[in-house]
């Protein structure tokens, strides 16, 4: 009865991990849908963004989207406690549809999303082919940062995700990953982001961003010229069911069947996700 016991209780544990690791509602920290045509938060916690340029509204893969110009184009996103300023932070998913027009520009990183500057942050962007997700946290415990990447192609829809699971004060491996269209594309070592209050941005570099082979600095600098769709930040690490649903809609997207086939197949996920 005691081994028994020890093994139900080993079980409920390992349960308890997996539901504490996947998407948590709760630790929701800003979603721009861009569908109102602006870039206000829809979560709630009133991270609403102010446009640099003119973002043009198009139609996105799922409802609107903002097609910004790679030039003067971007999102300025204000501090937030549950997003940058707060902290430290052991779970983190950021996430979001993109359409680059052109993935080999070489002079500029194409930034999709930063948060955080020289010392910690993250940061999601496009250069020579490549798409990267990238994060440091470079006081407290040294962790130098890692900026896995996957071949991507212009005028395509892709789903990217970064996902910081379990950090703690140090660096460990298998922390950090990044995910494509619903695969984990890679695992590298990593650790919990303390607070980062250098200036938030979508589609530029607001304020500083630590990329694979620049340590720079800068303002108003590195913009994406595409469209971006549904941006996420969770304080919780998502799982492979978590992302099915982001790969379900890139693979309706990009197939050959009927567009109506494309608004059914997202319609349905969205009502799953609401009940």
């Amino acid at each position: 009865m005691t081994k028994f016991i020890s093994i139900l209780c080993v079980l409920l544990m390992l349960f308890t991990l997996t539901v504490f690791a996947a998407r948590d509602e709760a630790t929701v920290r800003a979603v721009w849908t861009f569908d109102e045509g602006d870039a206000a938060d829809t979560s709630g916690h009133d991270v609403n963004g102010t446009f640099a340029g003119e973002p043009e509204v198009v139609d996105g893969i799922v409802g609107k989207a903002l097609l910004f110009d790679g030039v003067d184009d971007g999102v300025k996103l204000p501090d937030s406690n549950g997003l940058n300023t707060g902290g430290p932070f052991m779970n983190r998913t950021i996430a979001t549809y993109f359409k680059c027009t052109d993935v080999t520009i070489s002079d500029t990183k194409q930034t999709i999303f930063e948060e955080g500057g020289r010392t910690r942050g993250f940061v999601i962007n496009v250069h020579e082919g490549k798409i990267y997700v990238g994060a440091w946290n470079r006081a407290e415990y040294q962790w130098a940062g890692a900026w896995p990447s996957a071949d991507v192609e212009s005028d395509r829809w892709y789903h990217v995700a970064l996902v910081l699971r379990d950090g703690a004060s140090a660096v460990e491996d298998d922390k950090f990953e990044m995910w494509l269209d619903g695969v984990k594309i890679a695992s590298e070592p990593g650790g919990q982001m303390h607070a980062h209050g250098d200036n938030t941005g979508i589609a530029h570099t607001n304020q500083n961003a630590v990329f694979h082979d620049d340590d720079g600095s800068g303002t108003d600098i590195h913009y994406f010229g595409g469209v971006i769709d549904e941006v996420i930040v969770y304080n919780s690490a998502f799982d492979e069911d978590d992302f099915s649903e982001f790969a379900d809609v890139i693979q309706a997207a990009t197939s050959v069947e009927p567009q109506d086939k494309f608004t059914t197949t997202w319609g349905t996920l969205k009502s799953d996700r609401l009940r």
